[in-house]
C-alpha cells in the first residue's frame, strides 16, 4: 500500500511539470482555449422602476460579540472602528442593529441590562450605547436600530409579550436619548415569533412618549408575519418593516433568496435584518451573492450581517463571525476580513434612499450560475452604481453596457475584490476607469470575483494595520477600583447574569465586581448559573485567588481552565469550579458541556454567612487541582479532563454576590503549561483545523485557513499531547502506525497514539508510528485531510507554531 501510495505521489508531481510545460509551450504556440461565451448586454436605463434602498450593515448584540473591541488599546480600537464605520475605509456600514441588554446569554455572551430591577436604572450600562457613539461619530448618516433577544425576569412576572417591556424598551429610548443618539428603527422579540396587539400597543406608546418617528420592524423571524399585516389594518399600520432572518438559508451559499408573495404584496419595505453568522474570511462568497440575489429574487432592501464584530475569545460560540477578528484586546492584534470588503462594493457606492433599478438589476445571461448583477441610482438621478457578482461563474464573461434614462455618461470607476484569493491586496482594488462612448463601455469581469462600476467618486481602502498575536501573559491582577459604577471590568466577558463594577459591601472601601441580576431572565437560550469569564484560553498551569462576599443564602464559584461552551441546549460550559455557599459547604466541581456536572471533592468549613468578605484560592498543576479558602487548604484532586482555559467567576440564579482583588499567577510550567495557538503548515500556509468546529471523536483534521478559531487552538502538554478544545487530543485514528492512517480527534485517554513530538526540524511526529504529521499527497487546498507519513522532509510535513 505505502508502495503505491508513493508511484501515485510520483506520478502527481510528474503531470504538474508536465502540465507547466504544455502552458509555456501554450504560451508560444497556441493551444486549444475554452469556447467564448457570447457577450452580454446589459441596459442601466435611470427611468425604471424600483425599490428604495434601506442600506447594508451589521449587528451587535446576540450576544457579547462586541465585548472585547473596548478593552483594546488605541490605536488599534480607533482603526477597527474605522474599518468598520468611517466612510470611504471600511465596510462603511450604513445600519447598526444593537442588542437592547436583557441579563441573559444571547448566543456567544450576556449583554448587560438598563434595568435589573423595575426601580433600578442606569443609562451608562454595557458597551452598546458607546459603539453606538463611535459609530455615529464616524457617520452621522448611519441608521441605528434596537432590538432585545431576552430580558430581566422581572418583566411582565416573566412574560416578554408584556406592557412591561414596551415600558422597558421605552425606558431604552430615553438612555438613547441621553447618550444623544436617534434611534431609527425598534424590533420586538429576536427568532421568538410575535404578539399582534403588543406591536400595536407598541406603536401607540411610541407615539405617546415622543417616538412617533421610531420605525418598527416586524417580527426578526420569519416570513409568516406577512400575513398579519396583510389581514389586519391596525397591525399593518404600526408595522414599517418586515424582516426576517436567513431569508437565503441558514448560513447557507446564498444562491437564492426567495420570497413568498404575500411579503412582496405588502407594500412593506422587505429586510434580511439578519443573515450571515460565517467566518470573517469564509462568509465573502455567500455574503456577495447574498447581497445582490436578496434584491432579485426577493426584492429585500437590506441585509444585516450577522454579527458585527468577533470580539470575543475563541472557545465562545462563533469565534470568528463579522466583518473582522477583534479577540485580542492584551496583543492589540486584529484582522479585517474578506468580508469587510464585500459588504464595501455596496456600502462605498450607495446610500440609504438611493433607488434600485429592476430593468437594471439580474442575473448574467439570464443563468444564476454566471453570476448576478444590481444596478442602483442616486436620488438625484444622475449617478449610479451596479454590483456585480460572479461567485460560481466558470469563465470569463464580457458585459456589454449601455446608460440611459438621464443617467450620467460620465466616467465609470471599475473596483474589483478576488474572493477566491488569499491575498488582501486583491480585495477591494480600484482597477480601472472607463469612459463611455455613446453612452455604451464593455468589460470582462473573471469568475469568483465582485466589481462594482461607478459614477461616484470618494472611495478608498484603509491601510491601518495590526501589532502580530500574542498570549495575555501573567501575573495578572485586577481591584476594580479605576472603573466608573456601572462599567463591566477589563476583559471580564459575561455569559448569563451581569457581572458590573460597582461599590464594595461588607464595610469594605473602593470599588468590586458585583452579580446585579436577582432573578432568573427571560431567556433567549438554555439557562444557566451566572457566570462571567476572563483571560486567555491557553492559560494552564496557575493560581487564581480572589475575595468573595455572598449578599443572600446560596453559592459562588471561582473557575478556572475554561473551555468549551454550550448555548443552545445545557448552558453549561467546560470548566473547573471551587463552589462555596454561606453555609460553609465547598466543593471542587467539573462541568461539561452535554451539562453533566461530577464532584471532584467536597467538605465544610465554618459558615461563610452573607455580607462578610473571604478569600477562594483554586490552583492547577498538571493534573493537581487544589483548593484553598481564607489561607487554608480544604481539597487537592487529580483530574486530567480539562488542561487548559480561562478563570471565571460564578454564582448561584439570583445570588448578587461581590468578587474583589482577583489574582492570577502563572504556576509550574509557566503561563501555559504547554505551548498553544495554532499549527500552521510551512508548505501551505494554513492552519492544522478541526472540520466545521465539531467536537465529535473520530473527525479527521485538515487544513483550513487560519481564523483564530477554538477548534485551530492547540495546546502542548507535559503528556506530550496536543489538545483542542481543553479535552480533545489529537490522535492517530485506532492506533494505527502505518502510513495512510488518519490523524482525528478523539476523547484524550493517555495512549501512545495521543501522544506527539514536536521537533526542531519542524515535523511534528507520532510517539507510536514514528511517523509525521502530513498533508495528504502535498496538498495545500482548503479541506486537505491530515495523516500520518513516512517522514522524507518535505514543506507538507513541516509546521510551526503561533
Amino acid at each position: 500500500m505505502s508502495a503505491c501510495r508513493r508511484l501515485l505521489r510520483r506520478l502527481r508531481a510528474s503531470t504538474a511539470v508536465l502540465a507547466g510545460l504544455v502552458l509555456a509551450v501554450g504560451g508560444l504556440l497556441g493551444t486549444a482555449a475554452a469556447p467564448a461565451q457570447a457577450a452580454t448586454s446589459i441596459t442601466i436605463n435611470g427611468a425604471s422602476g424600483g425599490r428604495t434602498f434601506d442600506g447594508v450593515g451589521a449587528i451587535s448584540g446576540g450576544g457579547g460579540n462586541s465585548r472585547l473591541l473596548t478593552d483594546y488599546p488605541e490605536p488599534q480600537r480607533g482603526q477597527i472602528l474605522d474599518y468598520l464605520f468611517k466612510p470611504g475605509y471600511g465596510a462603511s456600514l450604513q445600519i447598526l442593529k444593537a442588542e437592547v441588554g436583557g441579563d441573559t446569554n444571547s448566543t456567544s455572551g450576556a449583554e448587560p441590562s438598563h434595568q435589573h430591577t423595575r426601580s433600578d436604572l442606569n443609562c451608562d450600562r454595557g458597551y452598546e450605547w458607546w459603539l453606538m457613539e463611535q459609530a455615529k461619530a464616524r457617520n452621522p448618516n448611519i441608521k441605528l436600530y434596537g432590538l432585545a433577544w431576552g430580558a430581566p425576569g422581572w418583566i411582565g412576572g416573566g412574560n416578554f409579550w408584556s406592557t412591561d417591556m414596551i415600558n422597558y424598551l421605552i425606558s431604552w429610548l430615553g438612555c438613547a436619548k441621553q447618550h444623544g443618539l436617534t434611534i431609527d428603527y425598534l424590533g420586538g422579540w429576536n427568532e421568538r415569533g410575535y404578539n399582534v396587539s403588543w406591536y400595536e400597543q407598541l406603536r401607540s406608546a411610541l407615539n405617546t412618549n415622543g417616538y412617533g418617528s421610531v420605525k418598527i420592524v416586524a417580527a426578526d423571524s420569519d416570513w409568516a408575519v406577512a400575513n398579519d399585516v396583510n389581514s389586519n389594518q391596525t397591525f399593518a399600520a404600526a408595522v414599517s418593516v418586515i424582516g426576517t432572518h436567513y431569508p437565503c438559508g441558514y448560513r447557507s451559499s446564498q444562491s437564492n433568496c426567495s420570497v413568498p408573495s404575500a411579503a412582496t404584496s405588502s407594500g412593506k419595505p422587505l429586510w434580511a435584518s439578519e443573515n450571515g453568522s460565517d467566518d470573517y474570511n469564509g462568509g465573502a462568497p455567500a455574503m456577495a451573492r447574498g447581497i445582490n440575489r436578496g434584491y432579485i429574487d426577493g426584492r429585500m432592501t437590506a441585509y444585516l450581517n450577522w454579527p458585527v464584530v468577533a470580539a470575543i475569545t475563541p472557545n465562545l460560540p462563533y469565534p470568528t463571525m463579522g466583518l473582522a477578528l477583534a479577540s485580542q484586546p492584551w496583543s492589540g492584534h486584529y484582522a479585517i476580513g474578506k468580508n469587510t470588503w464585500v459588504m464595501a462594493h455596496t456600502s462605498q457606492f450607495t446610500a440609504p434612499g438611493w433607488h434600485y433599478l429592476d430593468s437594471s438589476s439580474g442575473y448574467i445571461g439570464g443563468n444564476r450560475n454566471n453570476g448576478s448583477y444590481v444596478s442602483l441610482k442616486s436620488t438625484d438621478n444622475s449617478d449610479y452604481s451596479t454590483v456585480i457578482e460572479t461567485m460560481d461563474a466558470g469563465s470569463a464573461q464580457t458585459l456589454n453596457f449601455n446608460v440611459t434614462g438621464g443617467l450620467t455618461t460620465g466616467t465609470v470607476h471599475v473596483w474589483s475584490t478576488d474572493v477566491n484569493s488569499a491575498n488582501p491586496a486583491d480585495y477591494f482594488v480600484h482597477t480601472t476607469d472607463l469612459t463611455p462612448s455613446g453612452g455604451g463601455f464593455s468589460l470582462t469581469v473573471q469568475p469568483h470575483h465582485l466589481y462594482t462600476l461607478t459614477t461616484t467618486t470618494g472611495q478608498g481602502k484603509g491601510t491601518a494595520t495590526a501589532p502580530a498575536q500574542g498570549a495575555m501573559s501573567l501575573p495578572y491582577s485586577d481591584s476594580f477600583d479605576g472603573y466608573t459604577s456601572g462599567s463591566e471590568a477589563k476583559y471580564l466577558m459575561d455569559w448569563q447574569g451581569a457581572f458590573e463594577v460597582t461599590g464594595c459591601g461588607g464595610g469594605r472601601s473602593g470599588k468590586c465586581v458585583r452579580q446585579m441580576s436577582p432573578q432568573k431572565p427571560i431567556t433567549w437560550d438554555a439557562l444557566s448559573d451566572p457566570h462571567a469569564l476572563l483571560g486567555d484560553v491557553g492559560w494552564g498551569n496557575y493560581t487564581v485567588s480572589s475575595d468573595v462576599l455572598l449578599e443572600q443564602p446560596g453559592y459562588a464559584e471561582l473557575i478556572g481552565r475554561a473551555n468549551g461552551q454550550d448555548y443552545t441546549s445545557t448552558g453549561q460550559l467546560n470548566a473547573y469550579h471551587l463552589r462555596v455557599s454561606d453555609t460553609g459547604a465547598w466543593s471542587i466541581l467539573n462541568s461539561g458541556t452535554s451539562g453533566n456536572v461530577s464532584t471532584l471533592a467536597r467538605g465544610t468549613v465554618a459558615a461563610l454567612g452573607t455580607n462578610r468578605w473571604h478569600t477562594l484560592t483554586l490552583a492547577f498543576s498538571g493534573t493537581t487541582l487544589t483548593a484553598v479558602i481564607d489561607g487554608s487548604t480544604v481539597g487537592s484532586v487529580s483530574d486530567r479532563t480539562w488542561a487548559v482555559g480561562q478563570v471565571g467567576y460564578a454564582t448561584s440564579q439570583g445570588e448578587t454576590a461581590q468578587f474583589d482583588n482577583l489574582s492570577l499567577t502563572p504556576g509550574s510550567g509557566g503561563s501555559g503549561g504547554g505551548t498553544v495557538g495554532s499549527i500552521v503548515g510551512v508548505g501551505s500556509s494554513r492552519c492544522v483545523d478541526v472540520p466545521n468546529q465539531s467536537q465529535t471523536s473520530g473527525t479527521q483534521v485538515e487544513l483550513w485557513d487560519c481564523n483564530g478559531g477554538a477548534n485551530q487552538q492547540w495546546t502542548s502538554t507535559s503528556a506530550g499531547e496536543l489538545r483542542v478544545y481543553g479535552s480533545a487530543c489529537l490522535d492517530a485514528a485506532s492506533g494505527g502506525t502505518s502510513p495512510g492512517t488518519k490523524v482525528d480527534i478523539w476523547s484524550c485517554d493517555g495512549s501512545a497514539n495521543q501522544q506527539w513530538k514536536l521537533n526542531a526540524d519542524g515535523t511534528i511526529t507520532g510517539v507510536r508510528s514514528g511517523l509525521c504529521l502530513d498533508a495528504t499527497g502535498a496538498g495545500t487546498a482548503n479541506g486537505t485531510l491530515l495523516e500520518l507519513w513516512t517522514c522524507t522532509g518535505p514543506d507538507n510535513q513541516k509546521w510551526t507554531r503561533n
